[in-house]
């Protein structure tokens, strides 16, 4: 049943929410938090809540709470929202564009043609991590128009057509991204596969801030034209006789959709699972026939946020890298989708 929907009206305006919506972002929120506070106190020092929150604060006067929190976790576990909340709503775009559960930028290429471009920098030209980061993001939009234009069949872009043509040429990339491996000297090929398996150690504000930057600016843009991929949902004749204008409206969230991934990537390397599970959770929880754009974002963090903290609690006093975690967290979160949904 869909939750109803309420009118909030400030003068001339007038704002449509939900309210079972509202609450489910409200708790992903404070989640979040909760999960932020606990991840800042985890590491080889430990500190309580009280002296994390103190030390935010400023109010503390614990200095190596302070050295620690403000200048190595906090951007770190910035770094891990803001790629959480671009991978989310990067997947919500995704999956309602091609109107496939398999939407995500991870299973139909994107992320892998982010790291042939970071690769090609890191194994060719010896790349710092600026040099790289930039590499993802070109390479992230230029396969981004790749698989646009090789799913254009009679000027339109089919759902099930734009993650086929994007699985190919994720596979594609993948074999561009061995061949260089292979090519590469032992140095270069370690670096390579330390930057694939996506990691969040040593994250720095150099790190944090274009995440967050590029994530706040291209939210703007999603949420304008949420509302018309909501439409695209019922088919592109339908959202056509309602006046979207359905090839740009999907162009251009494509385009945000790749940049939030590219942006992500770029920080992270590549995440798996949550730009997959982070939508779908959300919908599940928010039961609204609207594109889970803020929901999504928020899920993705808290997604992210718990797989750190996991990684950083493994047994056997193994830390793993964060893309491996929701790399194998994503694999039984698959194969579960395909046995119960019969859509996909």
């Amino acid at each position: 049943m869909t939750p109803t929907a309420r009118s909030l009206r400030i003068g001339p305006l007038s704002l449509l929410w939900r309210p079972r919506a509202a609450i489910v972002c409200v708790l992903l929120a404070l989640m979040g938090l909760l999960l932020a506070v606990v991840l800042l106190g985890t590491g080889t020092l430990s500190f309580t809540p009280a002296e994390v929150i103190a030390s935010l604060f400023g109010i503390g006067d614990n200095a190596m709470a302070d050295r620690i929190v403000g200048r190595i976790r906090l951007p770190r576990m910035l770094t891990a929202v803001f790629v959480g909340a671009s991978l989310g709503m990067a997947g919500s775009i995704f999956q309602s564009i091609s109107r496939n559960a398999l939407g995500s930028p991870d299973i139909i290429g994107f992320t892998t043609g982010a790291a042939t471009g970071a690769i090609a920098q890191i194994i060719l030209y010896n790349a710092g991590p600026l040099e790289t980061s930039l590499a993802a993001i070109v390479s992230g939009l230029c396969t981004a128009a790749l698989v646009f234009l090789l799913a254009l069949k009679g000027r339109t872009t089919g759902g099930y057509r734009l993650v086929l043509v994007g699985i190919g040429v994720g596979a594609v990339l993948a074999g561009v991204n061995t061949v260089l491996l292979v090519m590469s000297d032992l140095d270069q090929a370690i670096s390579a596969q330390i930057w694939l398996a996506g990691s969040l150690n040593t994250r720095t504000w150099a790190h944090a801030i274009p995440a967050i930057c590029g994530f706040c600016i291209i939210v703007p843009v999603t949420l304008l034209y949420g509302k018309r991929v909501t439409l695209l949902e019922m088919g592109d004749d339908a959202a056509s006789q309602l006046g979207v204008s359905v090839e740009r409206t999907r162009l251009v969230m494509v385009l945000a959709a790749v940049g939030l991934t590219a942006v992500a990537t770029a920080a992270a390397g590549p995440i798996a699972f949550i730009a997959l599970a982070g939508p779908q959770i959300a919908r599940r929880l928010t039961s609204s026939p609207d594109m889970p754009l803020v929901s999504s974002a928020l899920m993705g963090a808290v997604l992210l946020l718990t797989a750190d903290l996991v990684s950083q609690r493994f047994p056997f006093d193994i830390n793993l890298p964060i893309g491996l975690t929701t790399g194998m967290l994503g694999g039984f979160y698959l194969l579960w989708l395909l046995t119960r949904s019969r859509k996909v």
